[in-house]
């Protein structure tokens, strides 16, 4: 199953990114904000300068790009941006365990999403169960 991907680019995409909800690993935070739209995932990645130089930096980036390519087609949702933000401590970890993390932030994040999805999914059926005269009353 291949999931279509865009990455982000703008400013403004980051910071929506970072109001939503996160799950934090020891090498990075994963931000996810659902749009809503229905649109491509959308990925970006951002590794400051506290992390260390360029050459630092990068490395950690591209490791984080790798994880989530390779883990593209599983648990990532469509209409929904996804930021992940390197921290030093990738530097020192091993690509099997960003990978992992990678994985447990994801499911952190669903069971985070899913009572928000299931509170939408309950009033929807109990608008579409109520008879009309009844939808003014409680």
């Amino acid at each position: 199953m291949s999931v279509q991907m865009e990455r982000l680019k703008h400013r403004r995409d980051f910071l929506a990114a970072a109001a939503g909800a996160k799950a934090s690993t020891a090498g990075f935070v994963l931000q996810e904000r659902p749009r809503g739209d229905g649109g491509p995932t959308r990925v970006g990645f951002t590794v400051s300068k506290k992390v260390g130089g360029a050459v630092e930096r990068n490395r950690v980036r591209r490791q984080l790009r790798e994880i989530v390519r390779l883990s593209a087609g599983r648990n990532l949702h469509g209409g929904s941006d996804y930021v992940m933000v390197g921290r030093r401590a990738a530097l020192e970890m091993s690509f099997s365990r960003l990978a992992e993390d990678f994985a447990g932030a994801l499911s952190r994040l669903d069971r985070v999403r899913r009572p928000a999805d299931r509170a939408s999914d309950r009033a929807t059926a109990k608008a579409r169960l109520a008879p009309a005269g009844d939808q003014g009353s409680s």
